[in-house]
């Protein structure tokens, strides 16, 4: 079992590339299949947002412990435009492109922690945790 795992992210087959590899990951951590799929459709929403807004980056995926629980940590990681207003896009009215997508609130909703560090002209990058209850 590969406890970690990193997809470059350009075309939308590496959308799908990573959300199979996230879910394999998740599955080999124990997490159930309901939470397989919710952390499928994080995965494809992060990098989905690569894909549309910054046209290149990455998604690691890594299983995590603490005190004794298990997790995953997924990562998304770009050089794009940044997000310029963190707190708008997290809301649930929030869309760049017009999608029908899980978006940013969709995602943290998902996640037991969701953070997001994104500068204008910079990149942005995503980290979310989820535990395997």
């Amino acid at each position: 079992m590969s406890l970690e795992n990193r997809v470059e992210i350009v075309t939308d087959d590496d959308v799908v590339a990573a959300r199979q590899k996230g879910r394999k990951l998740a599955a080999d951590i124990g997490f159930p299949p309901m939470d397989r799929a919710m952390l499928a459709a994080v995965i494809t929403e992060l990098a989905r947002n690569i894909v549309d807004h910054a046209g290149r980056g990455e998604v690691h995926f890594q299983a995590i412990q603490d005190a004794g629980r298990r997790g995953i940590t997924v990562v998304a990681r770009d050089q794009g435009p940044g997000i310029p207003n963190i707190k708008a896009a997290l809301q649930a009215s929030y869309s760049v492109a017009g999608g029908l997508g899980l978006g940013l609130r969709g995602a943290k909703g998902l996640m037991d922690s969701l953070d997001i560090i994104s500068a204008p002209g910079r990149g942005t990058t995503v980290t979310g945790r989820k535990w395997l209850t």
